[in-house]
């Protein structure tokens, strides 16, 4: 839909600058003003387009006072909605300039694009067809503990965004409470560092710790949901190469509790099909 005045809501790249649209690039260019998360970040996109425009700070404390700002201005100019990455609103201020517009009958349109989200779907190796998106894993204890039981209660995938200062932490939840199902973690996606962990609890904890990535960069941690959880055996199936060096070191009990370590998977399930490939 195309509007002369109102608010414009305008995805962004979450990395990857080539992945703007035309039509977010036209919609910027055009604005009167744009409202956005962080200027300083904001400006750095600008100014890799070529575009010089007012920026208006938005945040949630402030959001009722910067609406107030602009609610006359949003009756006869164009305004662009953007977040600091990614599409507005997903877990980004936002929602109470939205509900304002739509109150007073202030045209409010979308130019879709760019999210963290469905990439890590995509590439997390776990079903898709249904999910829940949960927002920002919590920082309190209490939170976290409440968090990760609902993903535990749920039947279908979670995704949900984790800072690097509590991903250790998460990691470390979810392998004690869901230990039997599996996890992706996407980082840096879309950028020249992105790199995507598959595996159990105690995989993508040896992972990132080998790889260095506790405490440093943006995550998206998928988990399986209840009633998909993948075979163990077929999990295991791409381990047979390396479970077939270790029996050749070392005793099947070792292998067992090596296997079990790595992948955390139930020690009975790894002794009989290790048994299955004797």
């Amino acid at each position: 839909m195309k509007i002369d005045f109102g608010l414009y809501i305008v995805a962004t790249p979450i990395g990857n600058l080539g992945d703007i649209s035309e039509r977010a690039i036209g919609t910027i260019k055009s604005a009167d003003f744009i409202v956005c998360e962080n200027p300083k970040h904001s400006l750095k996109l600008l100014n890799k387009l070529g575009i010089k425009k007012k920026l208006i700070s938005i945040h949630d404390y402030n959001e009722n006072t910067v609406i107030e700002r602009i609610s006359n201005d949003l009756t006869r100019k164009k305004c662009v909605l953007i977040s600091d990455a990614g599409s507005p609103l997903i877990s980004d201020p936002g929602f109470k300039l939205i509900q304002y517009c739509i109150n007073n009958n202030i045209e409010v349109t979308s130019i879709p694009g760019p999210t963290a989200i469905i990439p890590s779907l995509q590439l997390s190796g776990i079903p898709v067809n249904e999910f829940s998106f949960l927002g920002f894993f919590p920082k309190s204890k209490k939170g976290m503990n409440d968090f990760v039981k609902k993903i535990k209660n749920s039947d279908t995938t979670c995704v949900f965004f984790v800072s690097s200062h509590k991903l250790n932490e998460c990691v470390e939840l979810l392998d004690l409470e869901i230990r039997d199902r599996l996890i992706s973690i996407s980082k840096e996606l879309t950028k020249l560092n992105e790199r995507i962990y598959r595996g159990f609890g105690p995989k993508i904890k040896k992972m990132l710790v080998n790889h260095g990535e506790i405490n440093k960069g943006e995550f998206v941690a998928v988990v399986e949901g209840g009633s998909q959880k993948i075979d163990a055996v077929n999990e295991l199936e791409n381990y047979k190469n390396e479970v077939n060096k270790l029996l050749s070191k070392f005793s099947l009990t070792d292998v067992v509790q090596i296997v079990h370590k790595l992948t955390g998977i139930t020690k009975n399930k790894v002794y009989k099909w290790i048994l299955s490939l004797k």
